[in-house]
């Protein structure tokens, strides 16, 4: 395992591969429900593989994953051997004492009597005025002096500008969380958002390295374009290397839920050092990115921010299957004899039977506060169903 600092805080190594928290295994696809001894199983062999930071949040499996880590921490008696980062649900403050109270039920939860990186959790322009509008500065503050977090940082979902504003407006900041792939150079923060982090001395993790899964196990397409290439590498390893280029880059959070997972990216992990890879190389994966670009109809990951909808719809499956079928084609097939539209069979026959597809949307708009990339989430969930149900009519 290689290991990388933080500009403002050098005296700190973390391990370049972060284990995420939001995507921990669970039992029968219960999302609040943890497989927790598989968990502990992987936090185990991540930690023995040389794994030192753990990144949670406080809505991850609807408040489960805080729980589980914790737990997990302790009985394995490493809980002084890792650094915990967790995030403050800025969106549940409505009072100033709503930092400490929550702040207080996460070291609960975690089992712990400080959070090493503690972060305000998706900031947004509207969630930044209410951290200045609550004073979330002043509490954070508070609480290191108090011993209860040690570093302060955000995490970000919004546009540059409002990525820029963030960063020169309090002088605080010892690192950022952003978004960052070889697929969202240009999304969100971005490259440049990155840069700009690095130029004001924060460190930066990259959150979504492997965006949701996608990158790990992208279509034939792309995987033709990685076999294509003089060095042979897993997708997961394209996607990860390349992160890890940057080095402004601390760590890179992966949100693995198998033993395989785990043991496949330390492995990348290991070789995961800045301007490590030439230039050929580089070029392959810019020419995996621009065919995902081509076929991707929507930035959704399957965060699940956005979910329960109160109307049963299930929004990250409909968007994953929209992008899915977009990827292999599907959607530019003709119409099968008879005259029917061509349709995605899942879709048909197992969202919409179990009441999970885009047609029970009523457009309440719950959703689209909640998605992290600001995706109109009602007006795409048509689009979706349009084409996915056939009801477009032919192609798409």
């Amino acid at each position: 395992m290689l290991y990388r600092t933080f500009p403002k805080i050098p005296d700190v190594q973390v391990s370049n591969l972060g284990f995420g928290c939001m995507r921990l295994p669970v039992v029968n696809n219960v999302y609040s429900d943890i497989d927790r001894e598989l968990s502990e199983q992987l936090f185990r062999l991540a930690f023995d593989q040389g794994v030192n930071y753990f990144d949670t949040a406080y809505p991850y499996h609807e408040g489960s994953s805080e729980r589980v880590l914790g737990a997990a921490l302790k009985k394995l008696g490493i809980r002084d051997r890792v650094y915990i980062a967790d995030k403050s649900p800025v969106w549940l403050v409505k009072s100033e004492a709503d930092w400490d109270r929550i702040l207080n039920e996460q070291l609960e939860r975690l089992q712990t009597d400080y959070i090493d990186f503690y972060l305000f959790h998706a900031l947004s322009g509207e969630n930044w005025e209410k951290v200045l509008r609550f004073n979330g500065l002043k509490a954070i503050e508070r609480a290191r002096k108090a011993g209860k977090i040690r570093y302060i940082g955000f995490s970000f979902h919004h546009s540059l500008d409002i990525f820029k504003k963030i960063v020169d407006e309090y002088d605080g900041w010892e690192f950022t969380q952003l978004q960052f792939n070889y697929l969202d150079t240009r999304y969100q923060a971005g490259l440049e958002g990155l840069r700009y982090a690095a130029s004001r001395q924060l460190g930066v993790i990259s959150m979504e390295p492997l965006r949701g899964g996608l990158l790990a196990s992208p279509p034939k397409e792309v995987l033709d374009i990685f076999s294509a290439a003089e060095k042979p590498r897993i997708p997961a390893e394209w996607a990860l290397r390349y992160v890890w280029e940057y080095q402004e880059i601390t760590t890179a959070l992966s949100g693995m839920n198998t033993m395989e997972q785990v043991t496949l990216n330390c492995a990348a992990a290991s070789a995961g050092k800045p301007n490590s890879l030439p230039s050929p190389e580089l070029a392959v994966v810019e020419r995996a990115a621009q065919w995902f670009r081509s076929k991707m109809k929507t930035p959704c990951t399957a965060c699940k921010y956005c979910m329960p909808c109160p109307q049963g719809v299930s929004i990250h499956d409909v968007f994953n299957e929209y992008n899915i079928c977009s990827m292999r084609g599907d959607m530019d097939r003709e119409p099968v004899s008879g005259g029917a539209s061509w349709h995605s069979e899942w879709y048909v026959n197992t969202l919409m039977k179990e009441g999970r597809g885009a047609d029970r949307c009523v457009s309440c708009g719950v959703c689209v506060s909640k998605c992290p990339q600001r995706i109109p989430i009602p007006e795409m969930l048509a689009e979706a169903h349009r084409a996915l149900s056939g009801a477009g009519g032919g192609k798409n």
